[in-house]
């Protein structure tokens, strides 16, 4: 991903935590003081973020030197060592704290991104959803694809989703979709969420892109399956967990949406040390 995309999310983090000075580094160190540093992986796990921690140095002081010694993506062991860091000991100690938060969450997504993914015995794929950090977003859903998952939209503004509450406001699937239709043309992509198989056929004549199945029971998407016969794709939603993802899948959905990916993750146990 490109840089440009993501340093705004790093600056606003740097300016957050370190506001008009850092009163700790600033009296301890010198502007010529300098440090060496590297960073270890204390828990098996996916790296995602490396190059998001390496740019969080940069844009806090641009001649920090940071190795990465893994690619994103990749499976590491406790006790790898990931990157060094060379630089101003203020500039290091300074960033170190908003380099690992953001590491360490995407990281975690990755992970746990794999461990689904891992458990699909199928050509199901592993959706992410917009049950994101505020701001975090784009570097949540880059995790998700690190980890092997699939991005869902990015925001309301890439994909048309009716959900319950657009349905009932509307009075209906077919109502709904007409007012989009009618508003937007064919340019844009819809999806319906339904929750029963009568729901189910009304979205089906619909024609539309992709059907969520909203905490429909293994049987009910089973059946679901066999009526819609491949016409569109179905995506399983709903209080999916590690224990559940394999026998969803086994139902012949096409996707599986997982809100836990980015909306509760636990971040991947990462520590800088200074030499």
């Amino acid at each position: 991903m490109n840089p440009t995309c993501y340093r705004p999310i790093i600056a606003s983090a740097l300016a957050e935590d370190i506001r008009h000075q850092d009163i700790t580094g600033s009296a301890i160190f010198s502007e010529t003081d300098q440090c060496q540093a590297r960073l270890l992986a204390k828990q098996d796990g996916i790296i995602a973020g490396l190059e998001v921690f390496r740019e969080t140095f940069r844009i806090q002081q641009f001649d920090t030197n940071v190795k990465l010694l893994v690619k994103d993506g990749e499976a590491v062991k406790k006790g790898q060592q990931l990157a060094t860091i060379q630089g101003t000991t203020r500039a290091v100690l300074a960033a170190e704290r908003v380099a690992l938060n953001l590491l360490q969450r995407m990281a975690g997504i990755a992970s746990l991104t794999r461990q689904f993914v891992d458990l699909i015995p199928t050509d199901c794929h592993i959706l992410d959803t917009r049950k994101t950090a505020p701001n975090l977003r784009l570097l949540d859903k880059w995790a998700v694809r690190m980890g092997g998952g699939m991005n869902h939209r990015m925001g309301l503004y890439d994909m048309a989703m009716l959900k319950e509450n657009h349905i009932k406001a509307a009075g209906g699937i077919a109502p709904a979709v007409n007012k989009l239709r009618t508003f937007h043309g064919q340019a844009i992509l819809i999806e319906v969420e339904v929750t029963h198989l009568e729901e189910l056929k009304q979205a089906l004549a619909c024609d539309v892109y992709r059907i969520m199945l909203d905490n429909m029971s293994n049987d009910m998407m089973r059946e679901a399956v066999r009526i819609s016969n491949g016409k569109t794709p179905l995506e399983a939603s709903g209080n999916v967990n590690l224990d559940t993802v394999a026998g969803i899948a086994a139902t012949g959905v096409d996707f599986i949406s997982v809100g836990a990916l980015t909306h509760s993750v636990s971040a991947l146990d990462i520590s800088l040390l200074v030499d």
